[in-house]
């Protein structure tokens, strides 16, 4: 398992195909914020609503200057499908070999209905416009927690 990421950190640079397939980079959103959220896998329960609601707080997250990317060990098919059944307007991106992942310290052992686990570690890191680690918030909870971003960013 990799080293969490702390306030101050560069974060870690990625380049991974979206739900069509298409690079997205992190150097592509160079001089706005970007909220990188990680997620264990498209289509399900929790996943699903934590994706619904970036993406109905996406126009209030977008004006105040942050892009949203999600990322999770999908293939790039399964993320297309997520994307046309929810409706969703975030950027998905899929990391099946996991190693942007464990880059910024999303994936390893967690807890899992007391058990313990390995796999992807529900995570946010905001990244600013210069490509430093702004907040870094782990082991978070699919709801409520995009209005906890919200309030903890000031917007």
């Amino acid at each position: 398992m990799s080293e969490r990421l702390k306030t101050g950190d560069t974060a870690p640079a990625f380049t991974l195909p979206d739900a069509d397939g298409k690079d997205v980079s992190l150097a592509d959103h160079k001089g706005r914020k970007v909220i990188v959220y990680f997620y264990p896998r498209a289509l399900t329960p929790g996943c699903t609503k934590q994706a619904c609601d970036f993406t109905d707080n996406l126009d209030l997250l977008t004006a105040a200057g942050y892009d949203v990317i999600g990322v999770s060990p999908d293939k790039p098919e399964k993320l297309a499908k997520f994307r046309d059944e929810e409706n969703l307007k975030v950027t998905l991106v899929g990391d099946p070999a996991k190693e942007t992942l464990e880059a910024y310290g999303a994936f390893g052992e967690k807890k899992n209905y007391g058990k313990t686990v390995t796999g992807v570690i529900r995570s946010t890191i905001v990244v600013d416009e210069n490509g430093k680690v702004e907040h870094a918030f782990y082991n978070v909870r699919a709801t409520g927690h995009v209005a906890k971003i919200i309030k903890d960013l000031g917007i």
